[in-house]
């Protein structure tokens, strides 16, 4: 059998160590397919908060806060929430009734029989996104 060497970094004498806050994402977000499912928003919007939670996954970012801080539209972070929110990847407690922010926490993965797409109907933003097409 032949084997590759493992391969070396470009800078071997810098590991990369976590600092401060504490921050996490499952490596089967990438191995089970999440990403691409998700898109980029979601994605980004998922960083973000995996980057601000706390030790229980809690983050406390606003809805303005985060679009700033990702670089993406108000309605975009919106979205990606809603779609995170669907997937069941995190949940969320209003500051009070019928606030729209509050407390934004990471969950586990949830198990999948079969891909999450497949289980809700698609809108046609989400269609033409899949095909390549970008809302101008």
């Amino acid at each position: 059998m032949n084997r590759r060497p493992v391969p070396v970094p470009p800078r071997p004498g810098l590991e990369r160590r976590p600092r401060e806050a504490f921050g996490w994402l499952d490596a089967e977000l990438l191995h089970g397919g999440w990403l691409a499912e998700l898109g980029p928003h979601a994605v980004a919007t998922m960083v973000l908060l995996a980057l601000a939670a706390d030790r229980r996954g809690a983050s406390f970012f606003s809805r303005d806060r985060m679009a700033v801080a990702v670089g993406i539209s108000r309605h975009e972070v919106d979205a990606a929430l809603q779609r995170l929110l669907d997937c069941g990847l995190v949940d969320h407690r209003p500051w009070r009734t019928g606030a729209r922010d509050g407390v934004w926490q990471l969950l586990p993965l949830p198990l999948r029989q079969a891909p999450h797409r497949a289980l809700r109907e698609l809108s046609a933003a989400e269609v033409l996104r899949s095909l390549g097409f970008e809302p101008r």
